[in-house]
């Protein structure tokens, strides 16, 4: 009896200590509301079947106590959980944790992710029963030879590549791996180039015209500045007007309109806090400064999340990225680059490298320097990490 009580005094201690350390529910002005997000029908139809496995599960009709519910952020591994009444603390239940893992089910929650959430009567956290299935999965590897993809966010519409302008430039295969990893995964792709206050007029041209040499001319794109006001911001919109490319925090929104959710992924220093910021209409994220030795960013984001913007849609708050390797991601690459991929095919050799083999269709084709460069290493970056990996692991 002693053994019991004190396993149950511990359990106790560590839900207590968590809720000390998170931030107050009440606090988190910003979250979506209920009726913003969306569950697919698909979805629907999995938690109603996930209701019944709950209740044959307990042994009784538990069904007032279950609901449909969106994981709405994460902190330290502890969700937030958005029903039609309410957000809640949660906990995993001890059959997705365990019994998730012996049938090979996923039970690792991201935000974005829908769940049947249980909420028992007199208790202030709930419990996740199940994690629905993703229409999305916004996910990168974690790890080298026997490392696993890690959900950044789950459900999202479309992915918003956050780049700074600058001296340095745009990093246009930066910007090319997030877009693969986006179309892989199911999202579309959207890139926001920020600090554009920091460009001359011929560096924010030469950004603009590689970003849409890499992605093509019709890709989503939007231009902004941190703190352009007065003589400079009619500059920077006068260049943008220029090279026809959206302006300001208005265009942004409009890549993400009412009931559609997006994730923004970028370095740390790329913008994305400052830009959510003007989004949301004021300071409500921590803002850092940037190193002049390198221009990167500290991390300011630690919580992802899910912010609710003014008159548009969901946006996954996301911490910066230092590395974002892909393994496994040659549909996405396809997607991004169907014409090489499709030159690709015409090859003499299977493993051409499309780099000086005879008979190369790609080389024959006379793709852009750039556009050529960016597919390549990327290819060449999936090759050698399949190689790479354990025989057992699977991607």
């Amino acid at each position: 009896m002693a053994k019991r009580s004190n396993k149950k005094t511990r359990s106790n201690k560590r839900a207590g200590g968590a809720e000390g350390v998170l931030p107050a529910l009440s606090s988190l002005t910003d979250l979506p509301a209920f009726g913003e997000l969306k569950a697919s029908d698909s979805q629907r139809s999995a938690f109603a079947d996930a209701r019944k496995r709950a209740c044959e599960a307990a042994g009784d009709d538990i069904t007032a106590e279950l609901a449909l519910g969106c994981v709405v952020r994460l902190d330290r591994g502890f969700p937030a959980v958005l029903c039609d009444d309410g957000v809640f603390r949660a906990e995993f239940s001890a059959r997705l944790t365990k019994g998730g893992l012996r049938r090979g089910e996923n039970s690792r929650v991201a935000v974005g992710d829908w769940v049947c959430a249980r909420r028992p009567h007199g208790h202030d956290m709930g419990l996740i029963e199940e994690i629905l299935p993703r229409e999305s999965d916004i996910a990168r590897w974690k790890g080298k030879a026997r490392g696993e993809k890690q959900t950044l966010a789950a459900n999202v519409d479309v992915v918003l590549v956050v780049q700074q302008l600058g001296e340095r430039g745009a990093d246009c295969e930066r910007i090319a791996r997030s877009a693969v990893i986006a179309r892989d995964c199911g999202a579309e792709v959207a890139v926001v180039l920020t600090k554009a206050d920091r460009a001359t007029d011929e560096e924010i041209a030469a950004d603009v015209a590689g970003v849409r040499e890499v992605l093509g001319a019709g890709c989503a794109l939007a231009l902004t500045s941190s703190a352009a006001v007065g003589d400079e911001e009619r500059r920077v919109r006068a260049s943008a007007e220029r090279l026809d490319v959206p302006w300001g925090v208005a265009a942004v929104r409009r890549l993400v309109p009412a009931g559609r959710v997006a994730i923004v992924l970028g370095e740390s220093g790329a913008g994305k806090s400052t830009l959510l910021n003007a989004l949301l209409g004021y300071e409500a994220l921590e803002t850092g400064a940037v190193r002049e030795a390198d221009d990167m960013g500290r991390h300011t984001t630690v919580a992802r999340r899910m912010v609710s913007l003014p008159g548009a849609g969901v946006i996954v708050d996301e911490p910066g990225l230092r590395s974002l390797p892909i393994v496994g991601h040659e549909r996405g690459l396809a997607k991004v680059f169907p014409d090489i991929a499709e030159a690709a095919g015409e090859c003499r050799f299977r493993d051409c490298t499309h780099t000086h083999e005879p008979g190369c269709g790609v080389l024959e084709a006379g793709f852009s320097e750039v556009r050529l460069a960016c597919y390549l290493a990327l290819a060449a970056e999936m090759r050698e990490s399949a190689a790479s990996l354990d025989p057992d692991v699977v991607i």
